[in-house]
């Protein structure tokens, strides 16, 4: 999916909602427990109930490779499932070496390798220019790469300030934007940091942010929104525990897509007001 089709789809949905598949195997509701295949089985139901409200899904790949082979087989059934139309991301934090990120990328990318065909893949910054462009040599997908995230140890290194005055992160940004297009490199803002997104559409006015820590981290989406929409949206807000663990018992996919719809009509909202 390129940024035209993602953008024409916010506008069709009035939503920008990505909606995060943690799915925890010892959180799922018990009666699901019975089914040959729970997480697919908790997934397929939160997808049924949510996709209306949402442009994204974004599956948290630690969820499914902590129960081993059953663990991807779920995750590909939960990939394939996912009707093309909506923009998939899969949270999976890669980078290494170039041969390696090459094999990362394959790994997400290419279907007749895998079986999994992702629009996108996060991926972390820190080994360099190598470790990320093989993630760019696909054409209609896309690298997110780690910019400022809203975890408590981001202190440790991202909000360094470095002898020209800037802050690590800033860096960072700047800098990977220049390895790839805004087509095809998105980064990870924290809704956390919603005071920085002012400072942060200075560095990079045209990318596509994808922004994790609305609902149960504390973040505030009316502030995200207001600071940080560009002219296409340019902004993907993640939600994850919030919604798909709405409810724990028989209503839990009634309840998610309560959730979803909720965020969705307060982003309509902004949409109207900001865009």
């Amino acid at each position: 999916m390129n940024r035209s089709q993602l953008f024409n789809h916010i506008i069709e949905k009035q939503s920008y909602l990505c909606v995060g598949l943690d799915t925890d195997i010892l959180k799922i509701p018990p009666h699901l427990h019975k089914e040959r295949d729970p997480i697919f089985e908790f997934n397929k139901q939160i997808i049924d109930a949510t996709y209306k409200y949402c442009v994204a899904y974004k599956p948290n790949t630690a969820f499914y490779e902590t129960l081993g082979a059953r663990g991807w087989e779920s995750l590909q059934k939960t990939l394939d499932y996912i009707p093309k139309d909506i923009f998939t991301i899969a949270d999976a934090k890669r980078a290494d070496i170039g041969n390696t990120s090459a094999m990362y990328a394959r790994a997400f990318f290419n279907k007749e390798e895998s079986g999994l065909d992702f629009d996108a893949v996060t991926v972390a910054p820190y080994m360099g220019e190598d470790s990320v462009k093989p993630f760019l040599e696909f054409e209609d997908k896309w690298a997110i790469v780690l910019g400022l995230t809203s975890n408590i140890g981001s202190q440790n290194f991202q909000t360094l300030k470095l002898a020209n005055g800037n802050f690590l992160y800033q860096e960072v940004l700047k800098t990977v934007a220049t390895w790839g297009s805004a087509d095809q490199l998105m980064f990870v803002i924290g809704a956390t940091k919603a005071s920085e997104f002012a400072d942060i559409r200075k560095i990079i006015p045209h990318h596509f942010l994808l922004v994790p820590g609305v609902g149960a981290q504390g973040g505030d989406l009316q502030s995200v929104s207001q600071h940080g929409f560009n002219s296409q949206c340019g902004l993907l807000v993640n939600s994850s525990r919030n919604i798909i663990y709405a409810s724990s018992g028989l209503d839990f996919a009634t309840q998610a897509g309560n959730a979803a719809k909720a965020i969705a009509e307060e982003m309509k909202e902004y949409l109207d007001k900001f865009l």
